[in-house]
């Protein structure tokens, strides 16, 4: 059968460098840190004290007091993204079939702060089981999918991807494929967490995997670095409007890039350390060229995974030179995750907006606060250190990996 195509035609994020994606673009361009001292909990006894919180958040400025309360965070931050990329995308919810517009939402977590009050709750008590009758629901990682298809009336398919990293990238894929085979016109995809808190910090501080660089936390988030010591807990969330094109073209809708491919591969090695040769990160980037349909120089640009982990940061850029050969030294590569941190799952969502917003606008956003290039990793590679580089990016590719060895790519082209 011939597949149809799938096009993106409107953004959304609340971020640790903006509310909205156009702020945080405007951020992620300037090479700002988003990266501070916690807020959101007392963290004077944790190992690491800092992190990439949205600042200034209060929910009461989005939802009635009610409202907020069966909401989860990471469940208001998809609310407030994908209303966002509705609103950009143009949609009239009143014209389109709603039967063929669905929901794929990710979270690598979900409602962990929600869990936690709970459990606290219980444990001060007598032992007599008190839980709200909201504890579940403002929990689960598919919540947020459900609750974006009520309040629109999307009846398509509905659910959430759980894979660590990679989840909100798995998202975009199947969305992608939903419509490319001709079973929904329409997607709000995309993916959002909200970790910054004491079993997040304290879990992640247990395996060693966060920076604790708590006397230079502006500027922890060190991708490729010499001196780099882990990531930096972010958390937000992005929503991208996926649509098929000629539906797309139809109503006259502004389309940002295409989305031409998707991969996914499987380390298949540990539950949290990356192959160290980087086996399953070059599967997913052949994989998803392949799908593409494109050539591998073709490509201007990728938005590397990049946490700033010892092992992760060289599996990746050995990776790239694997499957780029002389051609890796042409690309644009950075790592945002020095500016936003790491979204866990809602990660994938967010860096594809950003090599989608590299193909609108022509910038390739920098890494920052690399002091001293990690010399293993060949200097002949573009990092586009310091600061944003312009350049006429045609086709970009973003890459996520999560724990358990799951990696996703996807590929956007400018149409």
């Amino acid at each position: 059968m011939e597949l149809r195509r799938v096009v993106v035609t409107g953004l959304g994020a609340i971020t640790p460098l903006g509310k909205t994606a156009k702020e945080t673009w405007s951020s992620l361009t300037s090479g700002k840190s988003g990266s501070a001292m916690i807020t959101l909990f007392d963290a004077s006894k944790f190992k690491t004290r800092f992190a990439c919180e949205v600042k200034d958040f209060i929910a009461t400025d989005y939802f009635d007091r009610k409202t907020a309360r069966k909401l989860d965070r990471y469940a208001q931050f998809a609310l407030i993204a994908a209303d966002e990329a509705i609103q950009d995308s143009g949609l009239d919810l009143e014209v389109i079939n709603k039967d063929k517009a669905g929901v794929i939402w990710a979270s690598g977590i979900g409602g962990l702060t929600t869990f936690l009050e709970e459990v606290i709750n219980f444990t001060k008590g007598d032992g007599t089981p008190r839980f709200s009758p909201f504890f579940i629901p403002k929990m689960i990682s598919d919540i947020a999918a459900g609750h974006i298809s009520i309040k629109y009336g999307l009846r398509g398919p509905n659910f959430g991807t759980v894979s660590a990293c990679a989840s909100s990238t798995n998202a975009l894929i199947d969305a992608y494929t939903y419509i490319s085979l001709g079973k929904a016109d329409v997607f709000v995809a995309g993916g959002s967490e909200a970790s910054i808190n004491q079993p997040g910090m304290g879990g992640f501080n247990s395996m060693q995997a966060l920076s604790t660089n708590n006397d230079e936390f502006e500027t922890a988030s060190r991708p490729f670095c010499k001196t780099r010591d882990g990531f930096v807990m972010g958390e937000g969330g992005a929503s991208i409007i996926l649509e098929e094109y000629e539906h797309a073209v139809k109503r006259g809708a502004t389309i940002y890039a295409e989305l031409i491919g998707g991969g996914m591969s499987a380390d298949a090695y540990h539950l949290t350390a990356p192959h160290p040769e980087g086996n399953g990160a070059t599967m997913v980037m052949k994989n998803a060229i392949e799908d593409a349909q494109i050539k591998p120089e073709d490509i201007d640009y990728i938005n590397v995974h990049g946490t700033a982990t010892p092992l992760g940061d060289l599996s990746e850029t050995q990776a790239i030179e694997k499957v780029f050969g002389e051609h890796a030294y042409n690309l644009n590569i950075s790592s945002t995750k020095s500016m936003t941190g790491h979204l866990l799952g809602a990660a994938g969502a967010m860096e594809a907006m950003v090599a989608i917003m590299s193909i609108k606008d022509g910038i390739v956003p920098p890494s920052m606060h690399i002091k001293e290039l990690d010399g293993r990793i060949n200097p002949k590679l573009n990092l586009t250190v310091g600061k944003a580089q312009k350049r006429d990016v045609k086709v970009a590719l973003s890459n996520t990996f999560g724990f358990g060895g799951h990696n996703a790519s996807v590929i956007f082209r400018k149409l």
